[in-house]
């Protein structure tokens, strides 16, 4: 084991009521890391667990679990019936629920639920033509999930399309066949994109 060569002293304080961390001179670097660690640290205090005590390793709460398949699940409910601002609001509850798991649960867990609750809020979005809402809902949906998540990004370039952002669609759908391959939905959008655009030119 090699030895110690260097050390450096942080200038930390903690507070006495709340025992958060803070440093006592200016570092952004070191207030991100401190922010960090409180929020651990409020998690825990706030486990529903006997005396406190954290869990073991990577556990999943089963019933948050449920309570967000049961959220998206209502929310599908409510968009087959037309519903689709009830729809919204459900998968909105979800997607709350999903983020504030806490930070010692599967990273990967969040993101698979997160990424299916933005892609159907985007959906419903669409449905009421809130074009801008929904590509807001798609693209967060492909940076939670970039590679088999076709419908997710396919929904963003249709949004980018009825919003008149041509070329801006045009680079999406491109960059989604990248990553989906050459997925039949995804490539007749780009054909629409690539003929509404040449059509463009022409009247120009």
């Amino acid at each position: 084991m090699s030895s110690l060569t260097h050390f450096d002293l942080l200038p930390l304080q903690i507070d006495p009521q709340s025992k958060a961390i803070s440093a006592t001179t200016p570092s952004r670097a070191l207030e991100a890391e401190l922010a960090n660690l409180n929020s651990l640290h409020r998690a825990l205090l706030s486990l529903e667990t006997p005396h406190g005590i954290p869990p073991p390793p990577v556990p999943v709460n089963p019933k948050r679990s449920a309570n967000v398949a049961k959220l998206r699940d209502s929310g599908n409910g409510e968009f087959r019936k037309s519903r689709f601002p009830e729809a919204i609001n459900f998968y909105t509850l979800g997607l709350k629920m999903a983020l504030q798991r806490p930070q010692w649960e599967p990273n990967q867990l969040i993101r698979e639920e997160v990424a299916s609750l933005y892609a159907n809020r985007a959906q419903a979005h669409m449905a009421l033509t809130q074009w801008a809402e929904g590509a807001v809902d798609a693209e967060a949906s492909v940076e939670a999930r970039r590679v088999g998540n076709a419908k997710a990004w396919w929904r963003r370039g249709r949004c980018l399309v009825e919003m008149g952002r041509l070329e801006e669609a045009r680079d999406w759908v491109r960059r989604a066949l990248g990553m989906e391959g050459e997925e039949g939905e995804l490539v007749a959008l780009l054909r629409d994109i690539e003929a509404r655009i040449a059509k463009k030119e022409e009247k120009a």
